[in-house]
């Protein structure tokens, strides 16, 4: 019988399960899903209405060829139409030379100019595409030049996760080609992602990578290839582990640490790894652990990691209405 007093109790519950790396591929030795016994999704897949998305490239907001992730899965789902990813708006404004011209940028760049101090590029190494590109830190290095930008160091967080474990060398050989060919940069710090990008209030990691940026603490390398390689040879297992290591001159001394009056721009764009390391930088009170020197820096951010931080941010995400939360929410139906 219709239950007039409450309609909601008529209509029939709907539940959303999101099972993340469950894909639709061939049959293959390497497909456990196919070897797998799935009694349950057989009989929804013959019984029930079903179709494929593609989940990966520009069906997604990313750039062609390019790997989807979870993230961006759980975002297309709620938005129900292509969302233009963040590392694809930044690959644009790079290919039509808006990013050039982005005044946050160029505030960062000039503020180091104008000081006489140090630009300091730190991120994540690597072509992942998942929380940073490579080609962002170059097009920002060659920025820096473009500024006339005299001293830019680079802050080496090593990947080993979206890219293979031990594939730092060649990341690091990328940006030393650059590096060489501007006649500007140099890496003066190498730490693996596990400590410099770490999200689970583990600030012990965070400290790590702190003293790191701020004090040198970490083994001495003469260069930044020659710490990777020692890190290998010490049983760092993979590039995500890497410990903290600080490239030195022929005085055995740290060069290009983070001091006062220097511009720091955290290149990531996705947000929630970068999170800790700047909170350690733009707070003022901070609970979390000593800071044996809390330098007065201009810190820029990729996108904005946390709306209650103050720190500039070079690119704003995108807001996407009319999402399903909204529809079903608008239409009383949660």
């Amino acid at each position: 019988m219709m239950n007039k007093k409450n309609p909601k109790r008529n209509r029939a519950r709907v539940i959303l399960v999101v099972m993340d790396g469950w894909g639709i591929a061939p049959p293959s030795p390497g497909n456990y899903i196919s070897q797998a016994r799935t009694p349950n999704f057989d009989y929804f897949f013959s019984h029930y209405p079903h179709c494929q998305n593609k989940a990966a490239g520009q069906a997604v907001g990313l750039p062609k060829g390019t790997e989807g992730n979870s993230e961006v899965g759980h975002l297309h789902m709620g938005a129900g139409r292509i969302v233009l990813q963040m590392y694809e708006v930044i690959n644009r404004a790079i290919r039509d030379k808006s990013f050039f011209e982005n005044r946050v940028l160029k505030r960062a760049l000039s503020f180091a100019k104008k000081k006489n101090s140090s630009v300091h590029l730190m991120g994540l190494c690597s072509d992942g595409g998942v929380h940073s590109h490579i080609n962002h830190l170059l097009a920002i290095l060659k920025m820096a030049k473009m500024t006339s930008v005299k001293k830019v160091f680079i802050h080496f967080f090593a990947d080993g996760r979206d890219v293979p474990e031990r594939s730092a060398l060649r990341y690091l050989k990328i940006i030393e080609k650059r590096e060489k060919r501007l006649k500007l940069g140099r890496v003066s710090t190498v730490i693996g992602r596990y400590y410099a990008m770490d999200r689970d209030n583990n600030w012990d990691r965070t400290k790590r990578a702190y003293d790191l940026l701020t004090l040198g603490k970490g083994f001495k390398a003469e260069s930044a290839k020659s710490a990777i390689e020692n890190s290998y040879k010490r049983g760092d297992p993979t590039d995500y582990y890497i410990q903290p290591n600080v490239v030195v001159n022929q005085d055995k001394k740290p060069f290009g640490l983070i001091r006062d009056n220097d511009s720091v721009i955290f290149f990531n764009f996705r947000t929630d790894r970068p999170r800790q390391l700047t909170r350690a930088f733009i707070s003022r009170r901070f609970p979390q652990f000593k800071r044996e020197i809390h330098p007065h820096v201009l810190f820029t951010t990729m996108t904005q990691y946390d709306k209650t931080f103050s720190c500039p941010f070079v690119f704003k995400e995108s807001v996407v209405k009319n999402n399903l939360g909204q529809v079903l929410a608008k239409n009383g139906l949660k």
